[in-house]
Parts: C-alpha cells; structure tokens; sequence
C-alpha cells in the first residue's frame, strides 16, 4: 500500500503491486505521514529533482579514482588489441590467439578465490596499488622486448600468465575497494554503472588509437604507452583518503574462509543464479573477442585498422548501455534487464556471425556491446547491493571467475573451434548457447526476486509502507 496526500492535507490509500516494482515497471514511491517529514526525506526529495546520471562522483575517492582509471583503462585496451594483433602477425593461427588468452586468464579461474580471502583480510587500497605496479612493469617488459625486436611467443605466452596473476588480486579487490570509494550506499549501482561507462569509453577509443598506431609502426609503441599510463591510477591510488573499519573481522584458517565464501555464493539464490548464468556468457560469448582478428582481416578483407572500428563500435554499444543504467534511479528492475541483455547479446553475436560486409558487422557490434555490458553492470550492481560486507571479497573473487575466469576456457575452446568448423559458424553456435542461457535464467527470475524482496524491504529500496487515516475523521 500507498499513501497520496490529498489536497485537504489528509492521506488516503492506494495499491501498489510489489510485484511491479520489482519488475521496474512502476516507480516506487516512499510513504510520508506528516510528522515523517526529515531532512532525510526532503534530501531525496531535493535529490530526485536533479541528475541522477553523475551522482557518485561527489565523493573525493571516486573521483580521484575515474581520473586516474580512465587514462590507465585506455592504455589497457590498446594492449589487448596489440597482444591479438602481434600474435596473430607472428603466427596466423586461430589456435594460438586462443591459447594466449587462455594462459592470460587462467591464473584468474585457479586464484580468484584465495584472492578473495586476501581481499578481505587486507588493506585494500595497498592490494591496488601493488596489483597496478605490478601491471605497469608487466606492460613495460612486453614494450621493451617488442621495441627491441626480441619479442617471441614464448614470451608473450609467459607474460600473458604474468598479467593473469596479477588480475587474479586486482579485479576482486578493485570490486570490493567500490564501496569504500562511495561511501553512501545509495550511490553504489550508480558507481558501477559510471565505472562501467569509463571501461567502455577506453574500450571505444583505446583499440582505435591502437589500430591506427599499429599500422604505422608497431605493437610495441601501445605496450609502451599503457605501461606509462600505470602511473595515473597509481596516483589517484595514493591521494585517496579511505576510511578503514579499525574492527577488523577475526583472521581464521585459509580453508575455513574459502568454504564459507563457497557456501555463502552457492546457497543464496540471487548470487548463485546470476553468477551461473554469466558463466555461461563468459565461457561461450566473451571469447568472440579473441577471434576478431580473423573477422578483421579473413571475413571482412581489412587489417589493423578494421579490427580497431570492430572494437570500438563494441566499446560504443556498450557505453550506450552503461550510460543508460547510470540515468536509472534505482536497483529496481535490473534481474529482468540482465534477461533481456543477456538476449540482446545472443542476438547480436549471432548477426555478427552471419555477416560478411563491413557496416553490418558494425552494426552487430554495436548491438552485442550493448547487451554484454548491461548484463553485466546490472548484475555486478545487485550482487554489489546485497552482499553482506564481510563476505564482499570472497563474493566478488566469484563474480571475477564467473566474467573472467571462465574465460580461458573459452578462449581455448573458441580457438579449437573455429579452427574446425570456422569462426562465423563458432560465433553463431556461440550466440545461440547464450540465447539460450538467457531465457533460462528468465524461468529462475521469480525465484530471485522472491529471495531478493526481503532484502530490499530492510534496506528501503522497496519501500511498502502503509498510513493509517492521520485525522480524527480518518481517510478521506
């Protein structure tokens, strides 16, 4: 129930289907009695009135955080397109491209959950600033080895395992230090969806500068640059002032913590079923990406310039997406757009596929990068919303094996695919699965919202609050 204020001043009573609510097909609309006007309650009032689409960046950290990522996340994509575009020139296999990514991501699947535990326990602002350095000498090393001539498979293979340890630590814990960086809670999906925008305005122009740097000299000039570029996040690392809970949680063994992250991830219906599903994705949708320099230069007849349009006209669908969940004023909703993303991403994958002419393939582009990325922002937003705090850590090392862990493999087998039956029709197989994980997750849809309802309900977001008759006469 409801509460409308008539214009007596007195309130009366109309329905709201909860069920709408959690669909994101209603607003839902806070119940005020007149002595429950505050501050608070006028704050959001005031709040509700201007733009909603930047809010989190009125917090230092975050600030300091977006500057400093959105240099180094540029730097980052034109290493990924140079790394493809530098193994597929060496040695014009399918196999390989997907053997590289899968040595890149595999440390991440077998150390994300110890790193979980880690996260937890340590400062995490210090576990950034170590994951980053790190990286920096990692992309150095690829730049030194390129430049000079010197630069081999082996070498890449063996730095691409560098890399991957590397992210094993840096994506649960970037995750995890989300909430210490916006410390009001109600600002967080509008955070992840900002941080999704500013990976995806780096993945629109990181692999066009990289395509067109690549095609006038060499993969080693990106490697170079995304080393340097290290230096800003590092930096907007060490300016923050990040408040520390001084009671930290009660260190027990190793093995204890890692079977109570499994159990607390696989016994609690909303994260399981979500995490589940973008395993799918991540195993049979994501790999696309390795295969692109085949679509680049076989397909669609084009070079280092083409794979970087393809690339960018993906990170631009996906930035249209981020942007758009960063205009939403609540979590409300999310579970049936990462159904419907999920779908979109299918579709597109799958039109991608079939395409043999460059401005379709564009288009396709656009649409997957679309649905990918808001499937995956609205999900790491619920599951950010509703993790207990002391849990984070372990939670988020699960979500980072779900979208990067299961990712080797399906690189790997991606790679073996196509090198069989072709990379359209392994797209297109590909596309299909995911379409199918999609409608799947939409019969499991009841059971999250159920389990996900009572939450809600504690931390205010589905507000059900119901007046009685606040005058003598009562209702009118």
């Amino acid at each position: 129930m409801q509460c409308a204020k008539a214009s007596t001043g007195k309130y009366v009573n109309r329905t709201v289907n909860e069920e709408s609510i959690l669909n994101g097909t209603e607003e839902p609309v806070r119940v005020d009695t007149e002595e429950a006007e505050s501050p608070v309650i006028e704050e959001q009032r005031i709040e509700g009135r201007s733009s909603h689409a930047w809010r989190a960046l009125r917090h230092r950290n975050f600030q300091l955080f977006v500057g400093g990522q959105s240099i180094s996340l540029i730097g980052t994509w034109m290493t990924r397109i140079a790394t493809g575009w530098l193994v597929y020139r060496l040695t014009g296999s399918a196999l390989l491209l997907g053997t590289i990514s899968f040595a890149g991501q595999i440390p991440t699947f077998l150390l994300a959950p110890f790193a979980g535990v880690w996260v937890d326990r340590l400062n995490r602002q210090k576990v950034l600033v170590w994951t980053q350095t790190l990286a920096m000498v990692q992309s150095l090393a690829l730049a030194a080895l390129t430049l000079s001539g010197r630069i081999t498979i082996p070498w890449v293979l063996a730095l691409s395992i560098v890399q991957g340890f590397v992210n094993a630590f840096d994506m649960p814990g970037r995750q995890a230090f989300l909430v210490q960086m916006v410390e009001d809670r109600r600002d967080l999906g509008n955070a992840i969806a900002i941080n999704s925008s500013m990976v995806n305005m780096a993945r629109l122009i990181g692999p066009s500068l990289a395509g067109m740097l690549i095609a006038v000299s060499n993969e080693g000039w990106c490697f170079l640059i995304d080393g340097i570029s290290y230096l800003a996040v590092i930096a907007s690392l060490l300016m923050m002032h990040v408040h520390t809970p001084t009671a930290k949680r009660a260190v027990t063994s190793m093995l204890h913590e890692l079977k109570e992250g499994w159990t607390y991830v696989s016994q609690f219906v909303p994260i399981r079923i979500i995490l589940s599903l973008f395993a799918v994705v991540s195993l049979m949708g994501m790999p696309f990406v390795v295969l692109m320099p085949i679509f680049a230069a076989r397909i669609l007849h084009g070079g280092p310039h083409t794979f970087g349009f393809l690339m960018g006209a993906m990170g631009s669908g996906a930035l249209v997406g981020a942007l758009l969940l960063a205009a939403r004023r609540s979590v409300l909703g999310l579970g049936r757009k990462i159904a419907i993303s999920s779908a979109v991403f299918g579709a597109g994958l799958i039109g991608f596929g079939l395409s043999h002419y460059f401005w379709l393939s564009i288009a396709m582009m656009l649409v997957a990068g679309f649905g990918m990325m808001q499937g995956m922002a609205s999900s790491n937003t619920i599951i950010q919303t509703i993790v207990s705090e002391g849990m984070r850590g372990r939670v988020m090392s699960y979500y980072t094996i779900a979208f990067v862990g299961m990712a080797p493999f399906g690189s790997l087998l991606a790679g073996a695919m196509a090198h069989a039956i072709g990379a359209p029709l392994t797209v297109i197989v590909n596309g299909v699965i995911v379409m199918l994980g999609a409608a799947w997750f939409a019969t499991r849809l009841p059971a999250v919202r159920d389990a996900i309802r009572p939450i809600y309900r504690e931390m205010g977001i589905l507000p059900i609050e119901v007046v009685s008759a606040m005058t003598s006469g009562g209702a009118s």
